[in-house]
Formats: structure tokens, C-alpha cells, sequence
């Protein structure tokens, strides 16, 4: 389980990547996400792959807003098992600001104490407005606490 201290890390070529490719899916119209996976030490989680949400889910999105089957997991946690990666957290986007909406709250997509979820601002229509990006860790029974918004680094972004 992740402490609330232990951080994520994204290179910045990754980072641009999955920006954009939630810029597309969502057309600036509709809320788009993932889950990304990498590896965790003890003192932060790397980010080296995406699972988009339309792609394990192809009504996904038809909604306007985020709705995954639960089958849809199923995809997940065998794309975890044949590259031995696992999910370090989940994004998707909101047309407004990062917060949190009640259904975010009350439906964590991984609802297990010590996952990250991030709200990406705007349908992710910056990549470089870091501090309009949400993150939050679940504690568990539906409680959250609020991260401070990504720094930029040398090697990429720490979440």
C-alpha cells in the first residue's frame, strides 16, 4: 500500500503522450481516462505504461462522463500479469476544474486504501498546466485526501 507521502513519477515524453491521447479520445467534448501502470519502490511508484479506457471498454466514454464495465478490469489486471507491471494509479479528465465530483468520490475505480486517482482539468487541453491537475490518494471508505499538484523535474514529473 502506498503511504500518503510516496509520490509517482512520469518522463515527460510519457507524460506528453498520455495528455494527448486523453485530448483526443475525449474530442474536448467528453471525459476521457486510464490506468497507468509501472513498477513501485519503496519510495515512489514509475509510471511506464497506459491502459485507456475505450480500449478495455469500448462504451466507455459514450456516456459523456467515465463508466467501465466491471468485465473491463478483467483486461487490466491481465495486462498487469503478462508485462508484470501493476497499476500504480488512474487519470481521466473533467471539462471544468480537477475536482472531485461525488461520483469520483463514491466510485474510486480502484477502491483499495492507497491509490492515486488524478483529474486532469479542461478535457487535457494543456499539457503544461500542472497546477490545474488534481491528486488525490483514497483512504479508504469512501474518505480522500488531496496531493500537491505535480512539479516538474529534469527527468519528468513527479506526481
Amino acid at each position: 500500500m502506498a503511504s500518503p507521502d510516496n509520490r509517482l513519477r512520469i518522463s515527460w515524453y510519457k507524460w506528453w503522450r498520455l495528455m494527448r491521447q486523453l485530448r483526443l479520445r475525449g474530442a474536448g467534448i467528453r471525459e476521457s481516462g486510464a490506468f497507468l501502470l509501472g513498477s513501485r519502490t519503496v519510495t515512489c511508484g514509475w509510471v511506464t505504461d497506459f491502459v485507456f479506457y475505450d480500449d478495455i471498454d469500448p462504451y466507455a466514454l459514450a456516456q459523456g462522463h467515465v463508466h467501465l464495465a466491471g468485465a473491463a478490469l478483467n483486461r487490466v489486471w491481465d495486462r498487469c500479469s503478462a508485462t508484470g507491471l501493476e497499476v500504480i494509479a488512474d487519470v481521466h479528465t473533467h471539462p471544468g476544474s480537477s475536482g472531485q465530483s461525488l461520483s469520483d468520490q463514491n466510485h474510486p475505480m480502484i477502491a483499495i486504501r492507497g491509490h492515486t486517482a488524478l483529474i486532469v482539468p479542461n478535457f487535457a487541453s494543456s499539457v503544461l498546466n500542472l497546477r490545474g491537475i488534481g491528486i488525490y490518494r483514497h483512504l479508504g471508505a469512501r474518505k480522500w485526501i488531496s496531493l500537491p499538484s505535480p512539479r516538474a523535474g529534469l527527468r519528468g514529473l513527479k506526481l
